[in-house]
């Protein structure tokens, strides 16, 4: 049996200001790196130690891994960050305000766009400043593997070759991995280990901050997942 850890960032600067984020590089807000800190504390409290580290290239994920290996006094593991990993880019919604979006286009409409699973945003013009290709921290990804709008399957695309290729094998040699990402990621990657039809997907939820528990077969099928919160422990954590 195999145990990961999978925990969605902090509340970022844009999740309060309910806009729409995708690969924007928010910043946490203070209650997003308390919901970072906190999880450590839980992580530590349950026993957790990690051995590898995976996020994505967005600082609201780092700083919640660090902030969250930091309470664990693991920051030393080996960390690796790929833009794989990143969230779902929601092309020319990137940087609007979801309740006025939905005014513009229709609750309807907007609703398609955040939670299906095959509809994707209306697509940003390649001249757009908002191109993931104009980033330096893109410079040496192949320009025709960038988005300029994904929906939860395309975003798939890249997130679960990365889960096979590059993460899995760390987890069958027996390492302790954590992997500190994003609510559409994480909800891939759960949409895959779990082989949820695309219909159960657009209703399911990943909390900020709050580390999720799978336990895997040696086949690496789900065993049981859980959250771990405060309600994990039976006497209080102080």
């Amino acid at each position: 049996m195999y145990k990961i850890v999978l925990i969605r960032h902090g509340e970022s600067e844009w999740n309060l200001q309910n806009r729409f984020t995708g690969w924007a590089d928010a910043d946490l807000t203070d209650n997003g790196k308390k919901q970072a800190k906190l999880a450590g504390t839980y992580l530590k409290k349950a026993g957790y130690t990690f051995d590898i580290a995976f996020t994505s290239l967005l600082k609201r994920a780092i700083k919640t891994l660090h902030l969250a290996l930091e309470e664990m006094d693991l920051l030393w593991i080996p960390e690796t960050k790929a833009w794989q990993l990143n969230e779902r880019h929601y092309g020319a919604l990137q940087g609007l305000n979801k309740t006025g979006t939905s005014q513009h286009y229709s609750a309807e409409q907007v609703l398609i766009w955040r939670r299906s699973f095959k509809t994707a945003p209306p697509s940003l013009d390649a001249s757009d400043e908002r191109n993931p290709a104009t980033d330096v921290r893109y410079a040496s990804v192949d320009k025709q593997l960038l988005p300029l709008t994904e929906s939860l399957e395309t975003m798939m695309h890249r997130v679960i070759p990365y889960w096979q290729n590059e993460i899995v094998p760390y987890i069958l040699q027996g390492r302790k991995v954590i992997i500190s990402a994003h609510g559409n990621t994480l909800r891939g990657l759960v949409k895959y280990l779990d082989k949820m039809d695309d219909e159960q997907i657009e209703s399911f939820e990943i909390p900020t901050g709050v580390p999720l528990i799978y336990e895997l077969s040696d086949k690496l099928e789900p065993l049981m997942h859980n959250y771990l919160t405060a309600a994990s422990f039976t006497a209080p954590i102080v």
